[in-house]
């Protein structure tokens, strides 16, 4: 389903300027839930440090006397609690057991505070061949392990779930993990009607009082939880849900940010890895700024694809007239006019030029084989019939709100999650120049009107603490061997990513999906999805240079 979240289009530009990344792999269940739409836990006291804790030299994991409860501890599985979204999906829940894990918020002062984590298992259907666990993260930061194996366990079934327990959990900060919680439901609709100023000058002192005003709120009502949601912490709860489920080693699926979380773990209990597969890659070396530009010039060019697409297969639904050289214009110029001149839907709200931006994005993270086809519909829908409403379901579905007008945690967990992962300074005027310059070359569409002063402030610039983190090559030193997969076509990780983050690793394999969208696991190559199953299941490692089509 996802990557930024900000404005021109609200999912792209302000994230750039702010540091934020949104990196969640496109959700098979969420062109149908969007679909319906249309057509039909207290935080944390306020109260952070200034800069964030880092964990005390001395042993770690296991080898830590403090830890020792923690590592100990035995989940208690039950039925899941009853559902009302899965019910009316009618998804099947029966063959699922959820949990709780208990984990310190601090892992440099374990005695102090504690949370626990929503858990989901998925138990191994054949018992007598069981491999063990698989640990499962969809992607984000902030999204939802539990809703990840919950809805997508059709994804699992065959031989991952023939052989494994494949088990969810929600990251700290995030769904029912002692959520990051800033503001309220209609704050946030609030915020996502409006549409960003044209005016640079305008744009900017809007970016700075939200930027100000959104580090307030989340201080105000998670300002004890803020510090300690960074990754590196996720990587430590994952070590010991390792161990509470009784697995020597760890297996694990990780999806877009989930690589990212997966690279760390290797970095920080290399002699406990697994089998670990990484799907649609993010290079933890690379510069904020230019892998947000990546990221940009990426859905740029995956919709110019499926405009072309459109206008050369689909001539009879296609609203884009005939021209397939100017398709992709004539689309951005309907969506960007909409600023003026918004689209009103159903239930009253205005679709707006950002929030159709974002149903578009949201669309091109999934294959061109599904995903191309409701875009294709929900812009005739728009551009035809002057009917908002798909492409808001779509926008919606992307930044976590419900058809009752709830919004989930995801977003709010993703400014803290991001926040807490790097030192983002700010670039220099000849790096924000460069950014620009190949925005304009590259992605003219998505980048109209943006100026140097788009990108000259550090990421997280207003947030209430400063982080230790910096982006750096990892190379997991004495891990087992790590499977990365890479999609040619994927435009929120792009395809170099991947080779990066697996050039970077001491023993990885680069598996290539030619295609299209963000990741490559449950997108219906046949081809990739038995070579990472055959990998987590019997350690058979594809050739080095297989591509799958």
């Amino acid at each position: 389903m996802t990557i930024f979240r900000a404005a021109r289009p609200r999912v792209l530009l302000t994230a750039l300027a702010a540091g934020t990344l949104l990196l969640t792999a496109a959700c098979n269940d969420t062109v149908t839930t969007a679909q319906d739409k249309a057509s039909g836990t207290t935080a944390p006291a306020a109260g952070s440090p200034t800069t964030a804790p880092t964990p005390t030299a001395g042993p770690k994991g296991e080898a830590d006397p403090a830890l020792k409860a923690f590592y100990g501890q035995q989940i208690t599985w039950a039925d899941c609690p009853a559902d009302p979204k899965a019910d009316k999906a009618k998804i099947d829940t029966s063959g699922m057991q959820c949990g709780k894990l208990h984990v310190p918020l601090d892992y440099a002062n374990p005695a102090t505070d504690a949370i626990d984590l929503a858990l989901i298992k998925y138990a191994a259907a054949d018992r007598g061949k069981r491999v063990g666990s698989l640990m499962v993260n969809p992607g984000g930061p902030g999204a939802s392990g539990v809703e990840m194996v919950k809805y997508g366990a059709k994804d699992f079934d065959g031989t991952l779930h023939d052989r494994f327990d494949v088990i969810g959990f929600d990251p700290r900060g995030t769904g029912d993990s002692a959520p990051v919680v800033c503001y309220d439901d209609k704050q946030l609709d609030a915020a996502n009607q409006e549409d960003a100023p044209d005016d640079p000058a305008e744009r900017r002192a809007a970016h700075v009082k939200q930027s100000t005003d959104h580090a307030a709120a989340c201080q105000a009502r998670s300002g004890k939880l803020l510090p300690f949601v960074g990754t590196r912490n996720t990587a430590r709860d994952l070590d010991v849900l390792r161990a509470a489920v009784g697995d020597r080693k760890l297996n694990y699926l990780g999806i877009s940010y989930g690589t990212y979380l997966g690279a760390l773990y290797a970095e920080e209990f290399p002699q406990n890895t697994g089998r670990l597969v990484l799907d649609g890659a993010v290079d933890p070396a690379q510069d904020t700024l230019d892998h947000g530009v990546d990221q940009q010039v990426g859905f740029e060019k995956s919709f110019e694809r499926f405009a072309a697409d459109c206008v050369d297969n689909h001539p009879d639904e296609c609203p884009f007239g005939t021209d397939r050289t100017k398709a992709a214009k004539k689309a951005a110029d309907f969506l960007d006019g909409l600023h003026d001149h918004p689209l009103t839907t159903k239930d009253g709200r205005k679709l707006g030029r950002d929030m159709a931006w974002t149903g578009v994005i949201s669309l091109l993270y999934g294959d061109e084989k599904t995903s191309w086809q409701y875009l294709r519909a929900s812009l005739g829908w728009a551009m035809k019939r002057d009917k908002g409403d798909y492409l808001l379901a779509f926008a919606d579905d992307y930044n976590g709100r419900d058809e009752d007008g709830h919004y989930s945690p995801m977003d709010e967990a993703n400014s803290a999650i991001s926040c807490a992962d790097a030192a983002r300074p700010a670039p220099t005027p000849e790096h924000a120049r460069q950014a620009v310059e190949r925005l304009r070359a590259e992605a003219p569409l998505l980048s109209k009107d943006v100026t140097v002063d788009d990108y000259t402030e550090p990421g997280c610039a207003y947030w209430p603490f400063k982080t230790q983190e910096k982006p750096h090559t990892i190379r997991a030193e004495g891990a087992a061997p790590i499977l990365v997969v890479g999609t040619t076509g994927d435009p929120a990780t792009p395809y170099s990513s991947a080779q990066k983050l697996a050039q970077g690793f001491a023993r990885a394999t680069l598996l290539t999906r030619v295609g299209e969208g963000h990741g490559a696991f449950g997108k219906g190559s046949a081809c990739t999805d038995l070579a990472m199953a055959a990998y987590l299941t019997d350690g058979t490692m594809p050739a080095e240079g297989t591509r799958c089509g």
